[in-house]
C-alpha cells in the first residue's frame, strides 16, 4: 500500500468520530461522509456537527465540511478533516480511497459493500464479515466490546443500550411525541429525575414535556430545533455525577473501537 494512505468514513457520530479522531492523529487521511439531517446525541464529541455549523471540534481536531469531494486536498494540507454531505457514499468512486470504514451505526447495512475499497470495515451489527465487508467489529459494551470479526455477524442489535453505573435503558430518553425539539437542560448539566429537560412541539402546537429519567449527568442530548418523530432517541444521562467532566471528550467505548480499526489497517498494510 502507498503511504499517505486515504480513508473514507461513513458517519460522523460520536462513535465513528472516535475511530476518526484516531486515525487523524495517526496520521491518516480521512474523508467523512454524512447524511443530511445527522441526529447526533453526543454533539460535543460528534464531527456530523458540521453539517449544521460548518465545522466541528473534538479533542483538538477541527472537521470542516466542504461540498466537493475536489476540496479534500485543500483540507487536509490545513491539518483539518474534511466533512461532505454524501448519504450514497457517490464520493468514493471518485477519491478511491484505500479503506471504507462504516461508522453510520444504524444496525443495519445502509448501502456499503466490499466493491467500494480494496478494504471494508463495518462496526457494529447488520454486516456479514466476509461478505458485506472485509471485517467486522463489535461494539456492544461487555467482554468482546472492540473484537474483530473475520466471519460472522457481530452481536444482534437488542435494543437495550449498555449499562453505565447499573443503568441500561433507563438511561436512554426517547421523544414522547413527534415534533420539534426545543431544548431546556444542555449537555453536562447535572439534572434531577423528573426535572423538564426539553419540550416537543407538535404540529397541532401542544408542547410534550420531556422529563429526565434518572438523576445524573445529562450525556448527550438532541439538537435543538431537531425534527423528532415520537420513539426516536433524544438522550442520554449518566449517573455517575462525577462523569460531567468527560462530557465533551471522546468515550471508552468509542476509543476501543479506534484501537481495532486501527489494528486491522496495518495488519493489511493500509499505512498512514
Amino acid at each position: 500500500m502507498p503511504q499517505n494512505s486515504i480513508l473514507v468514513v461513513r458517519g460522523g457520530g460520536d462513535l465513528a468520530s472516535g475511530v476518526i479522531h484516531r486515525l487523524f492523529r495517526c496520521g491518516y487521511r480521512v474523508l467523512i461522509l454524512e447524511s443530511r439531517k445527522p441526529s447526533a446525541i453526543r454533539r460535543e464529541v460528534s464531527f456530523c456537527e458540521a453539517v449544521y455549523d460548518g465545522e466541528a471540534f473534538v479533542e483538538g481536531v477541527l472537521s470542516h465540511r466542504i461540498h466537493h469531494v475536489d476540496q479534500c486536498e485543500e483540507i487536509w494540507k490545513l491539518g483539518e478533516i474534511p466533512l461532505l454531505v454524501d448519504e450514497e457514499g457517490t464520493a468514493i468512486r471518485t477519491l478511491k480511497p484505500d479503506a471504507v470504514i462504516d461508522g453510520i451505526l444504524a444496525k443495519k447495512n445502509m448501502g456499503t459493500s466490499r466493491e467500494m475499497a480494496p478494504l471494508t470495515i463495518a462496526l457494529g451489527p447488520g454486516f456479514l464479515a466476509g461478505a458485506d465487508a472485509d471485517y467486522v467489529i463489535e461494539t456492544k459494551r461487555g467482554h468482546d466490546l472492540g473484537r474483530i470479526i473475520e466471519e460472522g455477524w457481530a452481536i444482534p442489535n437488542t435494543g437495550i443500550p449498555g449499562e453505565i453505573g447499573g443503568y441500561g435503558k433507563e438511561r436512554v430518553i426517547h421523544s414522547p411525541a413527534a415534533g420539534v425539539i426545543h431544548n431546556k437542560a444542555k449537555i453536562s448539566d447535572l439534572v434531577e429525575k423528573g426535572q423538564e429537560i426539553a419540550v416537543i412541539r407538535t404540529e397541532e402546537g401542544h408542547e410534550i414535556p420531556v422529563t429526565a429519567s434518572l438523576t445524573g449527568v445529562l450525556r448527550g442530548i438532541i439538537r435543538e430545533g431537531y425534527e423528532v418523530f415520537q420513539g426516536m432517541k433524544i438522550a442520554d444521562i449518566d449517573p455517575r455525577k462525577e462523569q460531567k467532566k468527560n462530557c465533551n471528550t471522546i468515550s471508552d467505548k468509542a476509543r476501543c473501537i479506534a484501537g481495532s480499526v486501527v489494528e486491522i489497517l496495518l495488519s493489511e498494510g493500509v499505512l498512514p
